[in-house]
C-alpha cells in the first residue's frame, strides 16, 4: 500500500485490508523479528553481526509502518454507501470507460490508501478519478496525462462487486 496522503475516504474492503496488515505486523511479523533480534544479540559482538543489524533495521521499519497505519486508520472515513444513487460516479463506484481507440477499461474510484491500478482501483485524487467524479453514463471526460490529453466516454456506472 502506498504511503500517500489525499482523500480521507476508504471503502469497507480497503479498511479491512489495512486493519489486516496492521494485525499481521503487530501479532506475527513484529514478534518474529523481535525473537530473531534477541537470538542474534545472544551471539555476542553486535557491531559485526549482520543478523542483528538487519533485524534491528527491519524492526524499525515494522514499527514505523505500525505507527503510520494506526494514525491513518484513525483519520479515515469509511464510506459504506454512495453519496447518491443517481447514476453518477461517486466514491466507491465502478466506472466502465471507453477511450478514443475503442478500448474499454473498468475502474473503481477509491481512496489513495487502497489504489491499485493493476486491479482497476484508482484514487479519486488521480487525474482520471477527479475527471470521473460526478459524471454519468454517456458523458465524455478529458484527462490530461504526461503523454497528452485523452477523452473517455463513460459506458457504465455501478456500485456492485467487481465481477
Amino acid at each position: 500500500m502506498p504511503n500517500q496522503r489525499g482523500s480521507n475516504h476508504i471503502t469497507p474492503a480497503g479498511e479491512q485490508r489495512l486493519r489486516a496488515e496492521l494485525d499481521q505486523l503487530w501479532k506475527q511479523e513484529r514478534p518474529r523479528v523481535t525473537q530473531e533480534v534477541t537470538a542474534a544479540a545472544a551471539q555476542g559482538d553486535r557491531s559485526e553481526n549482520a543478523e542483528y543489524i538487519y533485524g534491528k533495521r527491519r524492526l524499525r521499519e515494522i514499527d514505523r509502518r505500525i505507527r503510520y497505519l494506526q494514525k491513518r486508520l484513525d483519520e479515515l472515513v469509511v464510506v459504506r454507501e454512495p453519496v447518491a444513487r443517481d447514476g453518477r460516479a461517486y466514491f466507491g463506484a465502478w466506472v466502465t470507460v471507453e477511450d478514443e481507440r475503442g478500448d474499454e477499461t473498468r475502474y473503481q474510484l477509491v481512496g489513495p490508501d487502497e489504489s491499485e491500478a493493476d486491479r482497476g482501483r484508482i484514487s479519486v485524487d488521480s487525474p482520471i478519478g477527479r475527471a470521473l467524479i460526478g459524471h454519468r453514463e454517456d458523458d465524455e471526460v478529458s484527462v490530461e496525462r504526461p503523454k497528452g490529453r485523452i477523452t473517455y466516454t463513460i459506458l457504465a456506472v455501478d456500485y456492485g462487486d467487481p465481477d
